[in-house]
């Protein structure tokens, strides 16, 4: 059986940098990080041995005089606010994209807000981005996460749509063309097309890397909204696709009549854990490489 792990799979841009910050940082002396700055457990697990803390947004209120990463999701500017006032030194992770994309939020609603408009954004609501982002606005955003939730929008009034940078292109084109089925004739409607360029990218070359192997170990934290979103890519181009968290979740029936495993993952999913499922499969299963 032969095994491979796709070399475009791993950490994107934006998680790459926070967590090379939290390590220089953690080097250094004490940190902090307001949520989990990667959803993935495995990898969390090796920086809490470093030495990062976790933090709550309820022990951020609390904490004084100490380092805090913002971790790639971003956040809203109270969060920054909160922090001034507690005295707090930010590392500031925010990715580029998403920073970007908070900025043009904000100066579409200025616009907006003048033409008794709506801003919604196609989203996971309580997801950290999103809550960075409608934070920019100070909530005045409609967060959908589907087609069935479009009833809350007024289609009389003028409508701006963002997209979370992780959500699926497919589906975000939908909602637009749902959207604009929906409007009140002469009614201003604009999407911004706001997914990261690497979720994009990512899901035509995952579809043919699946397509190849007979069996797929898609290696994402169950949290991870993007690796949902390439998961699903993966079990449409090959049904015989696993999402595992570790190599403990791995059945050996997955792999009957098969030839070759291929090994892939989210752009939360650090490259030494798949690296380490794939040793695992050639310790317990007869393969060549």
């Amino acid at each position: 059986m032969f095994i491979e792990i796709d070399d475009k799979s791993g950490f994107c841009y934006g998680v790459i940098r926070a967590i090379r910050t939290a390590e220089e940082m953690l080097d250094a002396g004490e940190l902090f990080s307001l949520g989990e700055i990667v959803h993935n457990d495995r990898e969390l697990e090796r920086l809490r041995k470093k030495g990062l803390q976790v933090l709550s947004y309820d022990a951020l209120a609390v904490l004084h005089n100490k380092k805090v990463l913002i971790r790639a999701h971003g956040e809203p500017p109270e969060t920054y606010r909160t922090a001034h006032a507690r005295q707090l030194t930010v590392i500031d992770c925010t990715c580029p994209v998403v920073l970007k994309l908070q900025q043009r939020i904000k100066a579409c609603y200025a616009d907006l807000r003048a033409q008794h408009g709506q801003l919604i954004i196609f989203g996971k609501r309580g997801h950290a981005e999103v809550n960075g982002l409608i934070g920019q606005v100070e909530g005045d955003a409609l967060v959908i996460e589907n087609e069935a939730q479009l009833d809350a929008v007024d289609f009389s009034r003028p409508v701006r749509l963002f997209s979370q940078t992780t959500k699926s292109p497919c589906e975000f084109r939908a909602l637009c063309a749902a959207v604009e089925a929906r409007m009140y004739p002469g009614v201003s409607f604009e999407a911004f097309n706001t997914i990261c360029g690497q979720v994009t990218g990512r899901r035509p070359q995952l579809e043919a890397f699946a397509a190849r192997h007979d069996v797929i170990l898609f290696v994402s934290g169950r949290k991870s909204s993007n690796g949902k979103v390439l998961f699903a890519a993966c079990r449409a181009a090959n049904t015989r696709s696993y999402m595992i968290e570790d190599a403990g979740e791995i059945q050996s029936a997955w792999f009957a009549a098969c030839r070759s495993v291929g090994i892939c993952g989210a752009t939360s999913t650090p490259k030494w854990l798949m690296e380490k499922i794939a040793e695992e499969l050639r310790e317990n299963i007869d393969v060549r490489q």
